[in-house]
Parts: structure tokens; sequence; C-alpha cells
């Protein structure tokens, strides 16, 4: 698979070539100084694109097709990962996975949409977007979760929920409804955490939680730039203007209280080095867990329906 570049990365791969063909003639110049002091200049230069990132740009670091996805995060995260299907009533959506695990000898609930790598896995996936059955799966796993009192992690990522014909004759609205209903009155910690695109209700489907993370280069909005743009502009081409005007980044959001932490990533994003964000993100997790689990259950339940009834309250 070619490697993705990004318009924006454009500067730091013409750097980091040219020093790969110095290096082929290191042994026999005397340019080890040269050498040095382009990679210093890479890693500046990375610094300065990837620390003041537009948020159209984080949008596409979200969607950069070698991000790690949930099943990636599964694997370098837990252990004892046993991957339930189906949602007893109609049949099993691959937009969405999940079962039980453990997060060292912390054992959770763990449930989030899965996109493909290639034309062939994104259409099993249905590119991540999940259909009535998908979230079906998630709320009977999720009460699974509830009835032997084990924590809950959902992962975010997907273009929104499935669109199409099917779906909405299925019931669409009222399975997303149902999970916000339920999922507000679970009796167990759930974190919920933006791995990559949050899209909608396809993402506040399984979004309702105690804890909202989000790893930096994600964003998380009620509808998609380049939508936003053609319903304002009727036009795609304002999807960087759209961007700015949604503020849908986690600096953004943590500034409105919509989520409670950012968690950072390797430089360049979490596919530069998945199995760095994993531990940092399992840390993390950890560590909310912990924290949530000295609540009695009436208060973890008040807390969370507080939370949310404080959202976009404002005074004129």
């Amino acid at each position: 698979m070619a490697k993705t570049i990004l318009d924006f990365e454009k500067p730091i791969i013409e750097l980091e070539n040219k020093i790969e063909e110095m290096r082929q003639y290191q042994e026999n110049l005397d340019i080890d100084e040269e050498v040095a002091s382009l990679e210093k200049k890479v890693e500046d230069l990375k610094r300065s694109i990837y620390q003041n990132l537009t948020r159209w740009q984080r949008v596409q670091l979200a969607r950069h097709s070698e991000r790690p996805y949930t099943l990636d995060y599964i694997t370098m995260m837990t252990e004892d990962f046993v991957e339930l299907h189906g949602d007893r009533l109609y049949r099993d959506d691959k937009a969405i996975v999940g079962g039980f695990a453990k997060l060292n000898e912390q054992k959770v609930m763990i449930i989030g949409h899965q996109k493909g790598r290639d034309t062939k896995s994104n259409l099993y996936r249905n590119f991540g977007m999940p259909n009535p059955e998908g979230y079906r799966k998630a709320l009977r796993l999720m009460k699974l979760a509830e009835k032997f009192n084990i924590p809950i992690v959902t992962m975010i990522d997907t273009p929104g929920a499935f669109p199409g014909l099917e779906a909405e004759e299925n019931g669409q609205a009222e399975a997303i409804a149902r999970n916000l209903f339920e999922m507000s009155q679970l009796t167990v910690p759930i974190i919920v955490v933006i791995i990559g695109e949050g899209a909608s209700g396809g993402a506040l489907g399984i979004g309702v939680g105690d804890r909202i993370l989000m790893l930096e280069n994600t964003w998380y909005s009620v509808i998609s730039p380049e939508s936003c743009s053609s319903i304002l502009w009727r036009s795609w081409e304002f999807k960087e203007q759209a961007a700015e005007a949604l503020k849908l980044t986690p600096t953004d959001l943590l500034s409105q209280g919509i989520i409670d932490r950012i968690v950072e990533e390797p430089l360049g994003g979490a596919h530069k080095n998945p199995k760095s964000m994993a531990n940092t993100l399992k840390n993390v997790l950890l560590e909310e867990i912990t924290e949530l689990k000295k609540l009695p259950k009436d208060k973890l339940v008040n807390k969370r329906l507080e939370k949310f009834s404080d959202m976009g309250v404002f005074v004129e």
C-alpha cells in the first residue's frame, strides 16, 4: 500500500528524502555535519507544522489511512479479548466491534467503530458506518457489562451512521436514541474515546459516558466540514472555512466543556508510532477507570446526567 502523504507534510518528506540521498554517500564523503544539520531542521520543521495545525489539517490527520483503528488498539492494549457478535434481533454489523478484554488485570467491555484498510475491507466494514443493528449490538454488550459490573470503554471513529434507505427502514434513529437513553442510566463507568472521526449521531450513538476523551488529532462534530460546506455554500470547496467555524478540534471542545481530556499523540500523529499511542491511551484509561470506580453507582449516574444536562447552557 502506498504511503499517504498530506499536503502540509510535503516539505518534511522532501527534506527526509534529501537526507536519505546524502546517507548513501556518507561513508565516502565527509558530510556528517550537513546530515546532522538537516536532521535537526527536519525535527524543528515537524514541531513547527504539527504544533500549529489548522482545524482542517487535524481533520485530515484524523482520517489518515494508516491511523490505528479500534481493533488495532484492542490488539496493542488488551489481553484475552473475546469478540462478541450480533444484536440478537437481525444480524451482526461489522462496522461496530466489541467484546470483553483485560487492560492489565482490569476487565473491560470494549466497543468501537471499525473501518477497513482497503476497498475490500472497507466494503466489509461499511466504511465504519453502522446500521441500526450495530447500535443494538453495542447496547447488548453494554447491558452485559452492566450485569457483571464491568467498566465500558467505547472508541469512536466514524464518518456517521449509515444513511441508506434500509437503515432508515430498520429504525436507525430509534436505535441511536435508545442508546443515548440507556447509556445515560448504566450503573457502570463508561469512558468514551474519540480515536479518529466523530461525526454526528453516528458517533453519539456510543458516545454517552462519564469521561469523554479525544486523541490530539481527531474531530468531533454534529456534521463534517464537507457536508457543512455543501449546505451553507452549495459546494465542498469551502470545507476549510467550515472546519474553522465548526470548532471541532479537541482544544475547542475542551474549552466548551464537551470533552474532559485530550490525550497527546506522538509527533506527526498516532500512525507515526501506534505502539506508543496505544501505551499512552492504556495508561490514561486505567487511570480514569480507577477514579470512576470510587464513585457509588447512584452518584456515578447522577454526575453523568448532570454532565450532559450542563452542555450548551449559556446566559445572554
